[in-house]
């Protein structure tokens, strides 16, 4: 007996009332129920098909635009809408600035139960394209066709270098031109394609984990130069060469020419011997009169240009004479240490990646600043009463989590020395709100401020400087 189809729900002329997580946008069904809308933008009028029914709210897509915002806009990107790396190129950029401190306002609000915040205004992007200085591609032999693809009798060509489908990890949207990387980015990946398919080189087949070229990552720096690391599932040394060779030549931007050889099941390179083919296996980034050396395993901001700003606000709320501790937690590269170095007295800068402490390392010594130290370890392990016995107790903390917030060990430590001001760097605001409210019968907040990193994506960048009661 053949399966019932289920019946969809379609429901006309819904309003998008406003912005949601990850870029999609909320409405309101008749009877008051939530609607999560993919496709639409805060104040389309849409009918929509639904997807998923859960008991408090529904997720939907839009089938009609009925009556567009007076905030859309026509994306400029050929791959929006399958690709998902910008997912609000279709909202005008001061709309999604609105958005993003709507986002931070309403989690303070709503997470962290702060009423009576002075949010100040958002700092945008000067740059609203070719902003970002790193981009991974992978190949493969499996490209994601499009339904009039699948439906004809053409034999097309499966081969690609791009992004991964969101949701389906085995397949790969061939990219012919991303707005996110200043060029040669673009042409890089392109004749890296070109190359491999003339001289017939395999592509990775991701299902059964089989072939020759894995993945590319392209790496910028503000002067031009560029590194590209390539992942060879298997050794094969002619064809290696001649691949890594063309590149060399026909792109004298490559000042960083880097390869490793990845046979196991993931993309990691942080447990892979990278090799250097040419030139050398790092670049230079400038901040001031700050050097950082950054290597294909070191974490940098991506929009460096705005890192600047998020980093003068970080120095600003820190508001350093000169005579201060200050414990970096989760430092990094070292980056806002060092930053924030020559306004201190000692900076303690504390970070769980090896590779990460020993790039600080090297990038303070290169910077000429002897008043840093750096330690690697968990974050909830290292950072206790016996670390803090020995380095000293700190005026200041500045910390910047990943995105899943501070652990609660380490907020309980932070209340336990009780530092008279704390600088919270955080790229999501509704784990920082989560952390905030932890600590808010101890601490005031007494400056927000929120900094657009991403733009085109709904991320956004938030600072928030805490002063002890």
């Amino acid at each position: 007996m053949a399966r019932k189809k289920k019946k969809e729900l379609h429901i006309e002329g819904i309003e998008a009332l406003r912005a949601g997580a990850k870029g999609v946008s909320i409405g309101k069904t008749e009877d008051g129920k939530t609607v999560l809308i993919k496709g639409a933008v805060p104040g389309d009028t849409v009918n929509v098909s639904v997807y998923k029914k859960k008991s408090s709210y529904l997720e939907a897509k839009v089938t009609k635009i009925v009556k567009p915002s007076a905030d859309r806009v026509q994306p400029v990107c050929e791959h929006f809408g399958v690709c998902g790396g910008c997912s609000w190129q279709d909202l005008s950029y001061q709309a999604q600035l609105k958005w993003k401190q709507n986002e931070v306002e309403n989690n303070l609000k709503r997470i962290g139960g702060f009423d009576d915040l002075e949010i100040m205004p958002i700092i945008g992007s000067e740059k609203t394209y070719f902003y970002r200085n790193k981009l991974e591609y992978s190949f493969s032999d499996s490209r994601w066709l499009t339904q009039e693809e699948i439906e004809s009798d053409q034999v097309f060509e499966r081969n690609a270098l791009g992004f991964h489908i969101p949701g389906q990890w085995s397949k790969v949207l061939d990219i012919k031109k991303c707005h996110l990387q200043p060029e040669p980015s673009n042409l890089i990946r392109l004749e890296a394609k070109r190359f491999a398919i003339e001289n017939q080189l395999e592509f990775f087949d991701l299902k059964n984990q089989q072939g020759f070229l894995r993945t590319m990552m392209i790496r910028n720096n503000q002067k031009g130069e560029f590194m590209v690391l390539v992942q060879f599932f298997k050794e094969d040394k002619p064809k290696r060469e001649a691949f890594l060779e063309n590149l060399k030549n026909k792109f004298p931007e490559i000042v960083s020419l880097l390869y490793a050889i990845n046979p196991k099941g993931n993309d990691s390179v942080y447990d892979l011997d990278i090799e250097i083919y040419s030139g050398t296996d790092y670049l230079t980034e400038e901040m001031e009169d700050l050097k950082f050396r950054i290597g294909p395993k070191s974490f940098y901001q991506t929009n460096p240009e705005q890192a600047y700003e998020l980093y003068k606000v970080a120095r600003d709320f820190a508001g350093l004479t000169g005579d201060e501790l200050v414990y970096d937690l989760y430092t990094g590269t070292g980056t806002i240490a060092q930053f924030v170095a020559k306004n201190s007295k000692k900076v303690i800068g504390v970070e769980a990646v090896p590779e990460a402490i020993e790039s600080a390392k090297r990038n303070a010594a290169q910077n000429g600043i002897e008043n840093c130290s750096f330690y690697c370890g968990d974050m909830k392990e290292i950072f206790d009463d016996e670390f803090i016995s020995k380095n000293g107790h700190p005026d200041l903390i500045i910390t910047d989590p990943p995105r899943d917030g501070m652990h609660k060990n380490v907020v309980e430590t932070i209340l336990r020395i009780s530092p008279e001001r704390i600088v919270y760097v955080s790229c999501n605001s509704a784990t920082q709100a989560r952390d905030l409210a932890l600590m808010k019968e101890n601490y005031k907040i007494t400056k927000v401020q929120p900094v657009d990193m991403f733009p085109q994506t709904a991320h956004v960048e938030n600072v928030v400087l805490l002063e002890k009661i």
